[in-house]
């Protein structure tokens, strides 16, 4: 398996990519191609990115060829085993596939105002009323996952999931702008900002040579 990504400091589907083959434990090798550079254009029509019309993460399996995120997590739970990445009970799993489809899709003000950048941290930086909105919005979902089904585990729905997968790089967010957050929150990232694998993640952004600097200063 090959799995291209972005630049680590900044590519937040890159990473729920990333941690999804990390979790199912599938060998692979990863190819880190920098966003936005001077070949960034040539580079990304070749054949490796056609299917994907030049996005990433994109996963090759021999001739198979897997695009988007949350498809990659999709297609190493059919490969490892779907209770690896989606809990047991019926109405933990549905609610788990709604909040992942749910930051899918949504959250726009809050991904276009606070882009994710790994290496950096802010401080409290003033949040517009629709960047307000989606952190609300994502607090109010994490309360009611730990309240219905986290259980004794320290995630979302207990053990780690797709779902935590898929938010990982919003806790990285919240760290990057100071986003306040009540002390259940900060209990849930300290959680996720302490997992091997996401450690991994942003102790070898730290050594990335590449800059963007759009994402280097807060946007507001």
């Amino acid at each position: 398996m090959k799995l291209i990504i972005g630049n680590r400091a900044y590519s937040s589907w890159s990473m729920r990519g990333w941690l999804a083959l990390k979790h199912a434990e599938l060998e692979f090798e990863e190819l880190v191609v920098p966003l936005f550079d001077e070949a960034w254009e040539q580079r990304r029509e070749g054949d490796e990115f056609a299917p994907s019309l030049g996005k990433v993460p994109i996963l090759w399996d021999g001739d198979c060829v897997v695009w988007d995120s949350l498809a990659i997590i999709e297609f190493c739970a059919d490969r490892v085993g779907r209770e690896r990445f989606w809990p047991e009970d019926e109405s933990a799993r549905a609610m788990a596939r709604s909040m992942a489809a749910e930051m899918h899709s949504g959250f726009s003000a809050l991904r276009r105002e606070l882009p994710m950048n790994v290496r950096k941290n802010f401080g409290s930086v003033p949040l517009s009323p629709a960047v307000e909105a989606d952190v609300v919005r994502i607090l109010n979902l994490w309360a009611q996952a730990r309240a219905r089904h986290g259980g004794e585990g320290e995630y979302l729905f207990s053990d780690w999931s797709a779902a935590d997968i898929m938010f990982a790089p919003v806790v990285t967010r919240f760290v990057t702008y100071g986003v306040p957050i009540p002390p259940f929150a900060a209990t849930y990232m300290e959680a996720v900002l302490h997992r091997a694998d996401v450690v991994e993640w942003i102790e070898l952004a730290q050594e990335e040579p590449w800059v963007i600097e759009q994402y280097e200063t807060p946007s507001n």
